[in-house]
Formats: structure tokens, C-alpha cells, sequence
């Protein structure tokens, strides 16, 4: 039987005493949403360079040994193996789809945050650059776990660091409309994404927001607006009755705010 030496590598380099603290990190206690998941102790940067040492070394057989593990940092580095199979495919599009089928046939090991994040819109978002996108509608709107509609949101980066950006804004509108409350890594990720898009275009993000705004989770809200000036953040986080729909409006009523309790702290300052 071959060796497998990215399973090897990785249980080489386990550090117990960093298992407390990524335990605690990934929320792996009872009722926390990675309830369960083990640790070997290694951090993100060994994980890469073991990665980047074993990658080319790696078979489809060993990462479906390692993608299966109990333990976190192994289904990472399968992870992060997969990704650098599929970008060094280039033109090899028979390699590229079985990455993408190993991918979509394993979500149910890709199971926290980071395992999503670090995985996602480098493959499926970029295998599905020049396609039909339909797939992360489905995955955010009917995907049986968090991971699953987290997937179809956060592979929305890869298109807007192409700046495309309305498959995102079309997928957060499936996320508000699902029940409340919607799931805290749920709505990070929205708004994660709604930020990176918003770099691109300030504006369209504003304009899509002044007709959701009132509606939005507030962590999906703080989340998309974090780049904001002090002053429109506080704009958009005003959802007090009475006051006006339009965020302009808010900003112009903010914004004389500023200015009277300005001029009152400047005229409470004792003169010599």
C-alpha cells in the first residue's frame, strides 16, 4: 500500500499543547457549532507548508483518507491539497471537474468556518467563473448545514475580485429572506461578503442597502458597513422609529447632529 505522506506529515507535526486553545478557538464545546470537532494542535502556516510539500504527492485515495479524519487540521490540509490540484490543473478540465465532484461530494466533512473559507471561491468559485452559477443559489438557499449555504455565499469572492459582484448582492437577498434568527456565521458571512463588495463599489453597495437596511440582522449589517465613515455607519445602524427610510436623509440628520454637539463641547471648554 503507498504511503500516504500529507496524513504522515500532518500527525508529525501535532502540537498538544495548542489542542486547549484551537479547541476553544473553533467553539467545540457541547451545543457550540463545532461540537465535537478534534485537534491536533497545528496551526494554519505548518498546515500550508506541509501542504505545499506534499501536494503534488498527493491521489485522489489520499485525500478521501484525509478529508474523512476526526481530526480538523487533516481535513484542512486535504482541503488546501485539493485547491493546489485544481489551480496547477490549468487546462485540464477532466483534473479541474474530478477536484470540483471530490469537493461537492465531501461537504459533509467541511465543517467549520475556516474549512469553508479557505476552500471555497478557490474552487468552486473559480471553476464556475465562465458558468452557469445556479449551484451556490442552491447551496445558500436549500444547503442542509450552515457549511453548506456558507459555501454559496463566501464562493461569491472569487467573482468580485473578477468585479462581478451581482451574483452576491442576489444570494444575501436568499439569506434575508430565511427565518429568523439567522444563524451568527451566516450572517458574518454576508457581510463579509457585502464589505469585499462594496471595496469595488462603494455606491452600488450603499444603494443596496438603503432598501434593506431596516431589515437586515445587525451583525450582517456591521459587518457590510465596517468600512464606512463613522458617520454613515451610524446612518445606516439607526433603525429607530419614526426616521427616515432613505440613509441620505439620516446622514444629512446625523451630520447636523455632529455639528451642534460639536459647537456645544467647544463652548463647554473653560477660556483662560
Amino acid at each position: 500500500m503507498k504511503d500516504n505522506k500529507l496524513y504522515t506529515e500532518i500527525l508529525a507535526h501535532q502540537d498538544p499543547t495548542q489542542v486547549a486553545g484551537l479547541s476553544r478557538f473553533f467553539k467545540t464545546g457541547k451545543g457550540q457549532y463545532g461540537e465535537g470537532d478534534k485537534f491536533l494542535g497545528i496551526k494554519v502556516p505548518v498546515t500550508r507548508e506541509v501542504v505545499k510539500e506534499c501536494w503534488k504527492e498527493t491521489s485522489f485515495e489520499d485525500l478521501e483518507t484525509c478529508i474523512r479524519s476526526e481530526y480538523h487540521e487533516m481535513r484542512l490540509a486535504a482541503l488546501l491539497c485539493l485547491v493546489q490540484i485544481f489551480k496547477h490543473a490549468k487546462k485540464d478540465i477532466a483534473l479541474q471537474q474530478q477536484c470540483i465532484d471530490f469537493y461537492l461530494s465531501h461537504t459533509q466533512c467541511i465543517n467549520n468556518w475556516d474549512l469553508v473559507d479557505l476552500s471555497c471561491y478557490e474552487l468552486l468559485g473559480t471553476w464556475l467563473l465562465d458558468k452557469d452559477r445556479t449551484l451556490l443559489y442552491d447551496l445558500a438557499r436549500d444547503g442542509k448545514t450552515i457549511w453548506e449555504q456558507r459555501i454559496g455565499m463566501v464562493s461569491t469572492m472569487q467573482f468580485i475580485r473578477h468585479g462581478e459582484l451581482d451574483d452576491t448582492y442576489a444570494i444575501a437577498d436568499i439569506f434575508l429572506e430565511k427565518p429568523k434568527p439567522l444563524h451568527d456565521l451566516l450572517q458574518k458571512a454576508v457581510g463579509w461578503l457585502l464589505r469585499e463588495a462594496g471595496k469595488r463599489d462603494e455606491q452600488c453597495l450603499k444603494d443596496w442597502l438603503s432598501t434593506r437596511y431596516k431589515a437586515m440582522p445587525r451583525t450582517m449589517l456591521r459587518y457590510a458597513i465596517e468600512k464606512f465613515s463613522d458617520e454613515e455607519r451610524a446612518c445606516f445602524m439607526n433603525v429607530e422609529h419614526g426616521l427616515p427610510n432613505d440613509p441620505d436623509t439620516l446622514c444629512v440628520i446625523a451630520r447636523s447632529e455632529a455639528t451642534k454637539q460639536s459647537r456645544k463641547t467647544k463652548s463647554e471648554i473653560p477660556h483662560d
